[in-house]
């Protein structure tokens, strides 16, 4: 919940609210998370893509496809970002990769693992590690 507010809220990147929002996190007011929760709209997962339970303990997965999973051909949104060091989400930033972006394989290569696509319209060459740590679901 606490990504979600300094993202969408505060204006932060995604590679800069892990340990901020640890250090929030420490907070124990129920009162503040349910009222945090209603001002950000209940959201269902935080700006990487993890889920976030609902007040019940619900949670809303997506069904985990690895990019590197997918054939030539096949189409996908990004969904979920698992890795989440800064030099990978800087890398994701700069190539315009983001929760919800529209993902198409051209190309696998067998020899490395990676992939010739097309991101949100662009065509670019991933390798085998970028792959693996973007979660997709299929279209």
């Amino acid at each position: 919940m606490w990504e979600v507010f300094l993202t969408d809220k505060l204006n932060f990147n995604w590679d800069e609210i892990h340990v901020l929002a640890e250090e929030l996190e420490h907070i124990k007011s129920t009162q503040l998370i349910e009222r945090l929760e209603e001002f950000l709209g209940y959201p269902t997962h935080d700006p990487h893509g993890d889920p976030i339970p609902d007040a019940k303990g619900n949670i809303q997965y997506h069904e985990p496809v690895s990019l590197s999973e997918l054939q030539n051909g096949d189409k996908g949104i990004i969904v979920k970002v698992d890795e989440q060091s800064s030099g990978f989400l800087q890398y994701l930033d700069k190539h315009r990769i983001a929760i919800n972006s529209k993902v198409e394989v051209l190309e696998n290569n067998e020899f490395d693992g990676s992939k010739h696509i097309v991101i949100n319209g662009k065509p670019l060459f991933v390798s085998d590690k970028v792959c693996l740590n973007l979660t997709v679901k299929k279209l």
